[in-house]
């Protein structure tokens, strides 16, 4: 076999280098794999633009955005194509997909490499989905952002967004053991190595030729010279100049930092000059970061404190976000800055602008976060029935499912901005709540279908970079129904644990079924319900529900059950098999252990069951590093935090 590269570009360099290295692992004894550029090639496989090849894509209504894979390939040779660079990569693994091998997990070990001969495969496929993408969030080590940056193309994704300028929390949170140093001392980290890791993570991302979207919060105090960097850790106000503090905003007659986060607060988006300095930072950051594909220009991660000054009231902070958006616009155009803009329908910005217009569409996408939504429903069959609440400065309440959230949009929808990306939340808390795997993936295949008939281009979901415990076929879901939203639930859960299980996989599919009756998602979630008023009190009422107790008290039989077909298959013949099994081992534990904390408070015994809570945290701390590739320990017990009215910060940091 050889490869012929028709095309010059880095990314079909790294497209014909993954090809090799699979064919190699694939048929072991058939010898090395020469790769040359050669343009005129005729024979072995051809890796090239569709258009070097004189193939249509004129389907691709943007060809940086739209991917289009071509394969024409008979058992030995024939053409890999993409309609850009990042299609013909992921053109090479759909066609090593379609031999037979799977990416289960980030890392070698989720790799299913069969050991056979390629056979012929015909396809030209353009993905349901414009916008396939993953955000980085919880607790990250440079190693697992490396290896989620490797995995996202290989099922099939095509944009990587990194939050923040200097996204210091979330490593902070890994390098500090945060929640576990009583097992992993911590190790301090800097915000300059950040720094240097961010960049080799934007390289990684550029040889595969993702979409790179950059920042989110941050711009609305980093634009006034007061630094974001600690995330949503405590500022110093007293460091504050009376220069810095007139561009904050008036809340309850004082200017300042809200709750003395940088991150949390907002700005006096009437003053003009405000608003000079803004565009002025965002633009000097576009000019020196070329790189990035998408500027996400949010604005403060929190809800009902915009600016209460006479000028800020004269309009919603959505008709000031335009206003502040049309500027930037201008000022980029001016200074021959092309890099697109997303902006953010989140909190306060769910209501749309009542007389702003966006002046150019083109360059911009919106964003819409529906963070306050529950995950135990998705969109009812039968449409939006619901309307939106009235906009009502800083007092206003939120919607609580997606139905709701999404009868906002028609507001956004009247004022024309470029494609709508949803930015999810299935991988940040909520994947915690469902300890089986099993119950999100069901939700993420019908919020993905639901969004594709509101006319989304796509989702990119806020979640941790180890979100593959007790397995990952919520995430596998999330990435081939992006793919294709004509897929099933049931279709792509029996890939999935078919290569991870083997021919048992029913068993563990049944076992973790079992499981997920036992620990119910919809009592675990109730905790987001301190999120609404008189949240204490129905997350007590529901807690404390007997039906609840009943569930709980079947868990230690269950895993019981579960431990018997462990060791059954504790050594398989597949790598990605053993690893897959070995983790429900640690999995079985931890459920054991939070049902008995979860039991005492379904009693309402708050003080045992808090103490059951951090008994398990420290227990299964224990662990961690054992399985840190899989399960993010930070994230579990600081998303659990709440049912057990856990302590809001520890080691200084907040839960």
């Amino acid at each position: 076999m050889k490869i012929n590269k028709i095309s010059s570009h880095g990314t079909v360099d790294f497209a014909a280098e993954e090809l090799k290295k699979y064919l190699r692992m694939m048929m072991p004894e058939g010898g090395d794999i020469k790769i040359s550029y050669n343009p005129a090639a005729e024979d072995g496989f051809r890796l090239g633009l569709m258009q070097d090849f004189g193939l249509d894509v004129s389907d691709a209504e943007f060809a940086d955005l739209d991917d289009i894979i071509y394969i024409e390939c008979d058992g030995e040779s024939g053409i890999i194509a993409g309609d850009n660079p990042r299609a013909v990569l992921l053109a090479v693994y759909e066609y090593l997909r379609q031999n037979g091998c799977r990416f289960l997990y980030p890392g070698v070990d989720g790799e299913y490499i069969p050991m056979k001969k390629t056979v012929p495969v015909s396809l030209r496929y353009k993905p349901t989905m414009r916008y396939r993408g993953w955000c980085n969030e919880g607790a990250e080590s440079q190693r697992a952002m490396l290896e989620t940056i490797d995995f996202a193309p290989k099922v099939g994704m095509n944009v990587y967004m990194l939050e923040f300028r200097v996204p210091t929390y979330y490593y902070d949170s890994y390098y500090d053991h945060n929640l576990n140093t009583e097992n992993r001392p911590p190790e301090h980290i800097t915000g300059a190595q950040v720094l240097q890791w961010k960049r080799q993570c934007e390289a990684e991302i550029s040889k595969r030729s993702l979409q790179f979207h950059d920042i989110g919060h941050g711009w609305t105090v980093d634009s006034f010279g007061i630094d974001s960097m600690g995330g949503w850790s405590k500022y110093d106000e007293d460091s504050l100049t009376e220069e810095q503090k007139k561009f904050l905003p008036l809340i309850n007659g004082k200017r300042g930092l809200f709750f003395n986060k940088p991150v949390n607060t907002q700005f006096c988006m009437s003053n003009p000059e405000a608003r000079r300095l803004f565009v002025r930072y965002v633009c000097d950051y576009a000019k020196s970061h070329a790189n990035s594909d998408y500027l996400h220009i949010w604005l403060a991660d929190a809800r009902n404190n915009h600016c209460e000054c006479d000028a800020c009231r004269k309009k919603r902070p959505s008709d000031w976000y335009v206003i502040l958006l049309n500027e930037l616009d201008e000022k980029m155009s001016e200074e021959n800055i092309e890099t697109r803009i997303v902006f953010l329908s989140y909190f306060d910005t769910l209501w749309a602008p009542l007389e702003e217009k966006i002046k150019n569409p083109a360059r911009f996408a919106m964003l819409f976060a529906p963070i306050t939504r529950s995950y135990t429903e998705s969109l009812p069959e039968g449409g939006l029935t619901k309307q939106p609440r009235p906009f009502s400065h800083n007092h206003n309440i939120y919607p609580a499912d997606l139905e709701e959230n999404l009868a906002y949009l028609p507001g956004w929808d009247k004022n024309p901005h470029g494609s709508n990306i949803a930015y999810e939340y299935h991988f940040w808390v909520h994947q915690v709540y469902d300890l089986s795997g099993v119950y999100l993936a069901r939700r993420i295949n019908e919020d993905i279908k639901a969004y594709h008939a509101f006319g989304f281009g796509g989702i990119i979901e806020d979640g941790s970079q180890r979100s593959t415990f007790p397995n990952g076929i919520a995430l596998y879901t999330y990435a081939r129904t992006l793919w294709d939203t004509s897929l099933s639930a049931e279709a792509i859960q029996k890939d999935y644990f078919s290569h991870i299980y083997g021919r048992d996989w029913e068993k563990f599919r049944d076992y973790l079924g079992e499981l997920s009756e036992a620990l119910p998602f919809e009592m675990l979630e109730v905790g987001l319900l301190l999120m609404t008023p008189g949240g204490e009190e129905k997350k007590r009422a529901m807690l404390t529900r007997p039906e609840y107790t009943e569930r709980l008290m079947r868990v230690r039989d269950v895993t019981a059950r579960g431990r018997e077909l462990i060791k059954e298959h504790y050594n398989m013949e597949e790598r990605v098999a053993t690893v897959s099994v070995r983790l429900l081992e640690r999995h079985a534990d931890l459920c054991d252990m939070l049902a008995d904390a979860l039991i005492a408070r379904t009693r309402d015994e708050l003080g045992k069951a808090l103490d059951l809570f951090e008994r398990a945290r420290v227990e299964f701390g224990k662990y961690e590093a054992e399985i840190e590739r899989y399960y993010d320990h930070f994230l579990y017990f600081g998303s659990l935090a709440t049912i057990f009215n856990a302590p809001a910060e520890k080691d200084g940091q907040a839960v």
